[in-house]
């Protein structure tokens, strides 16, 4: 907790609670990794294409996690800023704004009934809702953190287990994001971008491994 104890100058407190904000960052960014992870799984198993919408939506996930690195970041050098916590968030918000209108727009493409959707669906719903429900959600829990942060801002983080718990974080978000990016590279092979329901992953087509186009499956 940040207390005022003179004009110009702060007080840090240290205790668990004080900590939350670094660890409810450092749940940010793994827990939106996990999301692309699932993406990713689904895109694997499946064998389903993600569109240029679902990829815009992978990049504000990415964009929302590092809201929550920037935090876990300074907190890894033992001191935190109020302005810090007020970056990190903010550019999370930022994000999470961009990726949900995103997946709703994408939902609403395909919101007339008998319209079966995009892609495969899990628990009955698409993966740009549920896309649409995260970004919510995470706007709303930075919005009750920072009614809370008077007492779950410290800006004095103890180097352990803080700054293994950052570096384990901070390698997941990266062999995350290198991934998808492979993965898109794969999907888009050298075109500026991807078609609107893509069909193959086209780089072996490209680099002629693969003989023949994309052709669209009978149930797109």
């Amino acid at each position: 907790m940040v207390t005022d104890t003179a004009p110009g100058t702060v007080e840090s407190r240290g205790g668990v609670l004080n900590q939350l904000q670094f660890w409810l960052a450092l749940i940010f960014m793994v827990g939106w990794a996990g999301v692309i992870c699932g993406g990713l799984g689904f895109q694997f198993v499946n064998w389903e294409y993600p569109c240029p919408l679902c990829m815009l939506q992978r990049y504000f996930m990415m964009l929302a996690a590092l809201g929550g690195a920037y935090i876990v970041r300074k907190g890894m050098t033992g001191t935190i800023a109020p302005r810090d916590y007020a970056v990190g968030w903010g550019m999370a918000i930022v994000a999470c704004f961009g990726g949900g209108f995103t997946a709703w727009r994408q939902t609403m493409l395909h919101i007339l009934p008998g319209d079966p959707g995009y892609m495969g669906a899990v628990f009955g719903l698409h993966l740009y809702v549920w896309a649409w429900i995260l970004f919510v959600a995470a706007i709303t829990t930075i919005g009750v953190v920072l009614t809370f942060s008077y007492g779950t801002s410290t800006t004095t983080i103890p180097a352990r287990p803080h700054r293994m718990a950052g570096q384990l974080a901070f390698g997941f978000l990266a062999l995350v994001i290198i991934v998808n990016l492979v993965a898109t590279f794969f999907l888009e092979g050298f075109h500026w971008k991807l078609p609107d329901d893509p069909a193959c992953y086209q780089l072996p087509h490209d680099l002629g491994i693969l003989d023949g186009g994309c052709e669209l499956p009978a149930t797109h």
